[in-house]
């Protein structure tokens, strides 16, 4: 697989099986460092196994994943868990909160765990908090807050570390139409300014217009051509260069 110079994170070979059940067959993907790819298509093509096997939380059964010059694929379970409390965040479609914890205190629990100062990590999370325009409620349980402000809050988490790479599996799912597009907006613009990579999850288009290029999956398999946002897959440049049966060669960059 020919990666560019600057792809952070690449896949060749995905192959991955739920109880017998094929959900990742012959996957490849390479994004670059800075971009905010999305993976579409409808429920159960694979995007959330996918998401999986790139940030390590999943081992693909064959096939490779490339993290910033580290096989992913090989690391022992303590290697690949130090990995993403490290250079990686996750948000998925519920927040996750421990109702116990203050949200300061849940959004600094990633800078925590990597060993920061009690004080250097509530400074980090309350900034973070304040950026998304949740920091009045840093001292408040998340009972507290409605479900887009936790998603807020979720976000927050997956950002104060500074990762590498944020993973978002269906983000807005949970939430009504006008709260989807702020959280999606805000999520994007916050990566944007600190040069984030997100690789974004969703079965739904308009989710997938946020970001710099989109991939699809159907049945656990790429299909069409990689295309920027807004574009329906198939329709991309000639620059594209499908392989068989209408699928992207490993050799292309999402």
């Amino acid at each position: 697989m020919v990666t560019a110079p600057d792809d952070l994170l690449w896949a060749r070979g995905l192959h991955y099986e739920h109880e017998g059940t094929p959900a990742l067959r012959d996957v490849c993907l390479s994004v670059r460092a800075g971009e905010i790819v999305s993976v579409t298509g409808p429920r159960g093509s694979g995007k959330s196994t996918l998401l999986g096997c790139l940030s390590g939380r999943l081992v693909p059964g064959r096939g490779e994943v490339w993290f910033d010059g580290l096989p992913v694929h090989t690391l022992t379970a303590s290697a690949r868990e130090r990995l993403r409390r490290g250079r990686f965040g996750w948000i998925g479609s519920e927040p996750h909160l421990l109702p116990e914890l203050t949200v300061w205190e849940n959004t600094a629990l990633p800078l925590l765990l990597s060993g920061a100062g009690r004080r250097e990590a509530r400074r980090r999370a309350c900034e973070w908090l304040e950026r998304l325009d949740v920091g009045d409620f840093a001292r408040s349980r998340p009972g507290a807050l409605v479900q887009a402000q936790r998603q807020r809050v979720a976000i927050a988490r997956a950002l104060a570390h500074s990762p590498s790479v944020v993973f978002a599996d269906e983000p807005t799912a949970r939430l009504h139409q006008g709260e989807r597009a702020q959280v999606l907006r805000t999520l994007t613009t916050a990566a944007r300014s600190h040069r984030i990579t997100v690789v974004l999850a969703s079965h739904d288009a308009r989710v997938a217009g946020v970001a710099d290029r989109s991939a699809v999956l159907v049945d656990g398999r790429r299909v069409g051509e990689d295309a920027p946002s807004g574009v329906p897959a198939g329709t991309a440049g000639p620059s594209a260069g499908p392989g068989p049966e209408g699928r992207t060669e490993c050799s292309l960059s999402v």
